[in-house]
């Protein structure tokens, strides 16, 4: 216990022991803190105290269902309870498979509540993915909607996975009428479902003794650096902490009133914190939407539902900038946007705060970090082309990329590492990837970035990605972001070719504007390049085709493109 209070006490007093010489401190905009000390609870705790807060707020909106944060506090209450009963220990992991419906929600503070820990599956997922996560995390429980049932051999689980107990939900059953007296059960008794569970199971689970300091909430699957995916270990306070964080550089949020769009993808760390997770600190409404690809849908859910707060990504906001009804919507209800899993570049935010009126800011995390670490702040100065300041609580170094040892100075290139309270305890059962990404207490996030004199963060490229043209260090990111300032280019990626003469030949991949394509040819892109950037950065190699591979949360899948397709697969 003595480590855990020693941890919480240099969180708390970071602001002191930090070292003269951070920037960053001079540029935060006023009363923002230089650090933070929230108390140490447990991450459902949120839940409860925004339905004592807000008891008739509105918690979700699904199209045109929506549960009170008083009514999805109590439908917590009774997952927890049913879970209990069905054998959930603390410290067991429970799996979810959902896309972005209400179930979702309410299970992952369920499992909080009963003392389990929760993993999340991609919606993405196929059946050895799906099997890989299971195994690796040791999850006892699944709860799976039942759109995802063809991914499953049910009978196999238990002896392929060690899942013991699965339990169904089905949308249509969601909005119920109010509990009943019933068995848990289907038909023929044999298949739980979790809209069974919820109406015969009392809002009065046993409670459970939490250590947030210590105790696991999530474990969060990330392909990391290298190889099979990994479960990140984040603790209560983690996530709490880091949602603490955002709101101190964001206290123009108003509690009760904001209305937040839901479309990140939930399995995804960003959309579980910025979406989930902060809006429930601030009771705000979630909309969710299932589709963020769907420009239609997420136009409607704006227009409709007066969104005010938008956590989204760059391919989302130029989706958004490029739908033929954009110049008829009505966007002006949303206030703040932020940008993450990826560069934001500077043409999408220009067009997107013109067509809005609203603030979009571009922030920087990783899953290791629960997952934000630093973000532009809506008040004061905005730099396009950095992710902002350290949040509050954090502390930053850029280190030599050899030896990792060697700190760097101001607008030097290098490892960024990252310490405060929101990094995670590590990789689950992987203790030597552990030792590798946390060093004497800080993490090395395994991206080239500097610190600029003003204390902004530039994210370079991801060490893996960064490619060698004649001794050059070429950041792919960088290309594309210059790329972006072409007029016919509508979306772009770069990657590098193996070539024995320079190392690596620059290709880009390019989707022309429809008002460009059959008039601009590969010729007239490669020449631009060559007048608008540095000969070592410039394409040699240019490709056309219709759409970028993006992952389900919209990062670039350069991977799929140095395999050498170009549809996802």
């Amino acid at each position: 216990m003595a480590d855990n209070d020693s941890k919480h006490q240099a969180s708390k007093d970071l602001a002191m022991t930090t070292q003269e010489g951070k920037p960053w401190f001079k540029h935060w905009p006023p009363g923002v803190p230089k650090a933070i000390d929230p108390v140490p609870i447990p991450l459902d705790q949120i839940l409860r105290d925004a339905a004592r807060a807000f008891p008739d707020a509105i918690a979700t909106t699904y199209y045109d269902a929506q549960l009170t944060y008083a009514k999805l506090d109590e439908i917590a209450d009774r997952i927890a309870t049913g879970l209990v009963k069905l054998g959930l220990k603390k410290g067991d992991t429970v799996a979810l498979h959902f896309t972005n419906v209400p179930p979702c929600i309410a299970s992952y503070f369920g499992v909080l509540r009963a003392g389990g820990i929760v993993t999340l599956i991609s919606p993405l997922f196929k059946s050895l993915e799906i099997k890989y996560q299971l195994k690796d995390s040791d999850a006892r429980f699944l709860v799976v909607w039942e759109g995802f049932d063809g991914l499953y051999d049910y009978d196999g689980l238990p002896k392929e996975t060690g899942v013991t107990t699965i339990i169904h939900s089905s949308l249509g059953n969601w909005f119920l009428p109010d509990p009943v007296a019933a068995d848990a059960m289907s038909a023929d008794g044999k298949v739980l479902y979790l809209e069974d569970m919820i109406r015969t199971s009392p809002p009065a689970p046993p409670h459970v003794s939490i250590n947030p300091l210590e105790d696991l909430a999530v474990l969060q699957y990330t392909g990391g650096t290298t190889g099979l995916p990994k479960g990140g270990m984040l603790t209560h306070f983690n996530i709490v902490v880091n949602i603490h964080q955002v709101k101190a550089i964001f206290p123009e949020c108003e509690p009760g009133k904001e209305v937040m769009m839901t479309a990140l993808p939930l399995y995804h760390i960003y959309a579980q914190c910025a979406c989930m997770n902060f809006g429930i600190l601030i009771a705000a409404n979630s909309v969710l939407v299932a589709n963020p690809r769907e420009a239609t849908e997420l136009l409607e859910a704006i227009e409709k539902h007066k969104i005010t707060i938008f956590p989204g990504v760059a391919a989302m906001f130029n989706l958004l900038n490029n739908h033929e009804g954009i110049e008829h919507a009505d966007l002006k209800s949303i206030k703040y946007c932020t940008s993450g899993a990826g560069p934001l570049p500077k043409e999408v935010q220009d067009k997107f705060e013109k067509l809005t009126g609203a603030k979009l800011r571009e922030g920087y995390g990783l899953t290791e970090a629960s997952p934000f670490v630093s973000v532009n702040p809506l008040r004061g100065r905005f730099k396009n082309g950095t992710v902002g300041l350290p949040l509050p609580s954090t502390d930053i170094k850029i280190v030599d990329v050899e030896t990792g040892t060697k700190v760097l100075g101001i607008t030097e290139i290098g490892e960024l590492c990252v310490q405060g309270p929101q990094v995670f305890k590590g990789y689950y059962k992987k203790p030597e990837e552990t030792r590798k990404t946390i060093r004497d207490g800080w993490l090395y996030t395994g991206d080239a970035a500097l610190i600029d004199d003003e204390g902004y963060i530039v994210i370079k490229e991801r060490l893996k990605n960064m490619l060698k043209y004649k001794g050059h260090s070429v950041y792919p990111t960088e290309v594309e972001a210059l790329l972006y300032e072409n007029p016919a280019v509508l979306e772009c990626a770069v990657i590098g070719i193996p070539d024995k003469e320079v190392g690596e030949n620059i290709k880009a991949f390019i989707v022309l504007k429809p008002e460009f394509q059959g008039k601009v040819t590969v010729s007239d892109i490669i020449d631009w390049a060559k007048k608008n950037m540095a000969q070592y950065k410039a394409p040699r190699i240019v490709e056309f085709i219709d759409e970028i591979p993006k992952s389900r949360i919209g990062k670039t899948l350069h991977r799929v493109l140095r395999e050498g397709k170009t549809e996802m697969d």
